[in-house]
């Protein structure tokens, strides 16, 4: 559990969390409730259906959660870290059963984690700097939004999986204060 979750709560949401004191904290923040969202769906998730897939041009969870780590660990790890970073993109969406659940949120909880604190650090006068990310000529800036939509896209993506393939739709209800609207 991350430290904005417990096991009966909801996940906060960036948006709950009231004014930012920056940018950086805002994009951390969203990467932080990506993370609470992907950990309640996957501890709902029976462990034979974490690799589902419907067809082989269909992610699974699993493939999903190695793409989200791959792309973090590439555009802010690396990117913005300097780190060097291995990645083998294609296999992100080749494997199968590699990891069991619990390993995968180990990875992606400390991807996640080391990702927020280096783009927190990251001073305001350095969000212009240029970078070049797998191919592309961008901004400090521009790599951070990046990898924050990305998260988000492929969280909902696995929302959407484990909402189909269990009976588990009331207990994503991450915005109960709009019951009702």
């Amino acid at each position: 559990m991350s430290p904005t979750q417990t096991p009966d709560t909801e996940p906060l949401t960036a948006l709950s969390q009231g004014r930012s004191p920056s940018w950086q904290a805002l994009a951390s923040r969203y990467l932080g409730e990506y993370l609470d969202k992907i950990r309640l769906a996957t501890s709902r998730l029976p462990e034979d259906l974490v690799w589902w897939r419907p067809h082989k041009n269909v992610l699974s969870v699993g493939n999903l959660i190695l793409h989200l780590h791959g792309n973090l660990s590439l555009w802010i790890s690396s990117g913005l870290g300097k780190q060097t970073v291995r990645r083998e993109r294609s296999k992100e969406f080749t494997a199968d059963r590699t990891h069991e659940s619990s390993e995968l949120m180990q990875l992606i909880s400390k991807t996640v984690t080391d990702c927020r604190a280096l783009i927190e650090s990251i001073p305001d006068e350095a969000l212009s700097d240029a970078l070049h990310i797998q191919g592309y000529d961008i901004d400090v800036r521009g790599a951070v939004f990046h990898a924050v939509e990305h998260m988000g896209y492929h969280t909902g993506q696995i929302l959407y999986i484990v909402k189909t393939l269990t009976s588990e739709h009331e207990a994503f209800d991450f915005y109960s204060r709009h019951q009702g609207e």
